[in-house]
């Protein structure tokens, strides 16, 4: 981010929005997960150069794990390195956004339709599982922990369609969409209802309903470039494909 003049505003750690982190298994792996959902829900800013000394701090760790989640990211495209700098949060269009919702929906309600009915009822109670705990994140307004149950839960579904590369595919594309009014749905307690349809999702699979699933995964994903996107009602339809 520049300032009037031109030059270059380098946030420090005590101005980063970001929760000291607890103990985990993986550290790194945990620094991940905040950062990116940071960056999906915009509490990181789109075009601003990051540290990794005032992101640690932030986080309450060394600089390390910060760098190799930064450098994890980045293959992800969420940010970009400059060399003895820090990190800049890649700028995402609305046209560039709009082209990764079409890609979406050119690859998921399909094939959300071709596994209606084909999840195994121990499958489905994984998946149920999994929509419990996007639910349960969505309740205590844990947006890191929202973001990665829904990645989770929708990599899991689409692996039924047995194409790996697919399932690889629509999961950068969902880490790259950018969701700034999920903050704005959390904090008016509107995001525990949206989160709900995962588990009406799931209602049309284990009913083998193809296209009323397929149907439904279109609306699903317009709500992530809509309501997700900016905390209100989704581009009209006609926008999207």
């Amino acid at each position: 981010m520049k300032s009037a003049q031109g030059v270059l505003n380098v946030p420090t750690n005590n101005q980063l929005p970001i929760a000291p982190l607890g103990r985990q298994h993986s550290l790194r792996e945990s620094v991940t997960e905040s950062l990116r959902a940071a960056i999906i829900a915009g509490t990181l800013t789109e075009g601003t150069l990051y540290s990794a000394p005032a992101l640690a701090a932030a986080f309450g760790v060394s600089a390390t794990p910060v760098r190799e989640a930064m450098m994890d990211l980045a293959r992800e495209g969420l940010v970009e390195t400059l060399k003895n700098k820090g990190f800049r949060i890649t700028t995402m269009s609305d046209r560039e956004l709009d082209e990764l919702t079409e890609i979406r929906l050119l690859l998921e309600p399909p094939v959300v339709g071709d596994v209606a009915g084909a999840v195994p009822p121990s499958g489905m109670k994984v998946l149920r599982s999994m929509a419990d705990d996007i639910v349960d994140a969505a309740r205590e307004g844990d947006l890191t922990a929202y973001l990665a149950a829904d990645r989770i839960f929708h990599a899991e579904l689409l692996r039924y369609a047995g194409n790996n590369q697919l399932v690889e595919l629509a999961t950068s594309l969902r880490s790259r969409t950018r969701m700034y009014g999920l903050k704005i749905l959390s904090d008016s307690n509107r995001l525990a209802d949206s989160a709900q349809e995962h588990h009406e999702l799931l209602d049309l699979i284990e009913a083998g309903d193809g296209p009323a699933a397929q149907e439904f995964m279109r609306r699903h994903i317009g709500h992530a470039r809509g309501l997700w996107a900016t905390g209100e009602n989704e581009k009209p339809q006609e926008q999207q494909t």
